[in-house]
């Protein structure tokens, strides 16, 4: 006997049934292909339809294994036959736990990637890509006896989706896994890699380099004859290329951008542009006390190959990634007070926050917590986001 409508959730009873997806498009046919780390013996919820429930569950706000679980439990039967399931026999809390924390997270993510860059780019162009590399730790993953989870994420600028997602364990850095993560990508000519400055590495331009993708690289400390180089180029008399000013947040911002095409002088290969970013702060109650931070980055676009509009418009993205996905889960999805740990769990949950946050902005939407209380209040709503109806 399948528990009642939560008072989240609107009751279907009335509503016409909806089809079983068996052959439907959306996310479920993008998960088809992703193995089973489970026995297949007493097999009883396939996994398309278990990831494909806590996605939805995660689209309307829910952060635990628990809270999936609830979710599952307390949508009409129409939902559940929709989602594959039947009424009367759903997952339960731990079925879901141990399948979830089994799973790869990195064939999940390519998965859910690629779905959702399809999606992307069905109304747009995909000229003048971009593709940030962040990373990211997963505070609530820390254990008395084991370090916290880091994760290193590939991200498509325009849209905000995750397009591919890499471990970044104990032993190693996130220097030792560019390579592979891009790996994931199947197709980067063209696409224009922003990066910070850990990953302005030589060899991560010849990896670049022999994919045909194009990079912005930050350059600071760790670089530190490149970053004297850069910072003893004649900049006062070169004129900004642009400016802008920015208020919000009880401060007021002025950025401006120069640009120098290099010729000679600069020890790092393939290296076009060099740019300086300015960027002078006040807050608004201190009228006459600004602070300056001056960056440098550098790049292999030519002047004919990008507009100094976008080489700042591409820059000024990829500081943002960290308010469009960062942001979102650690306050939206509290990640860093979660308490999922074992096995994999805590990169799939990472993987199924950032296919809720995707799925979300592709309709436009900004506020992600908004989005997600409108999600919770129907259950159809996460289906017909995610292509089930």
């Amino acid at each position: 006997m399948p528990a009642l409508p939560s008072s989240l959730i609107t009751s279907l009873s009335c509503a016409p049934a909806l089809t079983v997806p068996e052959t439907a498009g959306g996310l479920p046919a993008a998960l088809a292909g992703l193995p089973d780390p489970r026995a297949r013996r007493g097999v009883r919820h396939r996994l398309v339809v278990v990831v494909t429930a806590a996605v939805c569950a995660v689209v309307a706000g829910y952060r635990s294994y628990a809270a999936i679980a609830e979710w599952v439990a307390d949508v009409p039967a129409a939902t559940a036959l929709a989602l594959g399931m039947t009424p009367d026999r759903r997952p339960s809390e731990a079925m879901i736990r141990r399948l979830l924390q089994a799973m790869d997270p990195q064939l999940l993510t390519a998965a859910i990637g690629v779905w959702l860059a399809e999606r992307g780019t069905a109304n747009t162009s995909t000229a003048d890509r971009a593709i940030a590399v962040d990373g990211k730790t997963l505070r609530g993953s820390r254990t008395p006896g084991t370090a916290a989870r880091h994760v290193m994420t590939a991200c498509d600028q325009s849209t905000g989706v995750v397009l591919a997602s890499i471990d970044v364990d104990g032993k190693t850095n996130e220097i030792t896994r560019f390579a592979p993560l891009l790996d994931q990508i199947s197709d980067v000519r063209g696409t224009v890699i922003t990066a910070d400055a850990l990953h302005c590495q030589r060899d991560h331009v010849a990896y670049l380099t022999e994919r045909g993708a194009h990079w912005i690289l930050t350059v600071k400390g760790n670089q530190p004859s490149l970053h004297r180089q850069l910072a003893g180029l004649p900049w006062r008399a070169v004129p900004d290329a642009t400016r802008d000013t920015d208020r919000g947040h009880g401060r007021r911002e002025i950025r401006s951008l120069k640009i120098l095409t290099i010729s000679t002088g600069i020890d790092f290969p393939h290296a076009a542009q060099a740019i300086q970013i300015r960027r002078r702060r006040r807050r608004l109650d201190q009228p006459k006390r600004f602070t300056t931070e001056t960056v440098y980055a550098i790049t292999d676009l030519h002047v004919h190959q990008a507009k100094p509009a976008q080489l700042a418009a591409w820059i000024r993205s990829h500081w943002s990634i960290e308010n469009k996905i960062h942001w979102v889960r650690d306050v939206t999805y509290d990640e860093d007070r979660s308490q999922i740990r074992t096995g994999t769990g805590p990169e799939v949950m990472a993987a199924l926050r950032n296919a809720a946050i995707g799925a979300i902005r592709l309709t436009g939407a900004t506020n992600i917590a908004a989005a997600n209380r409108h999600h919770a209040r129907d259950s159809t709503r996460p289906l017909a986001l995610l292509g089930i109806t």
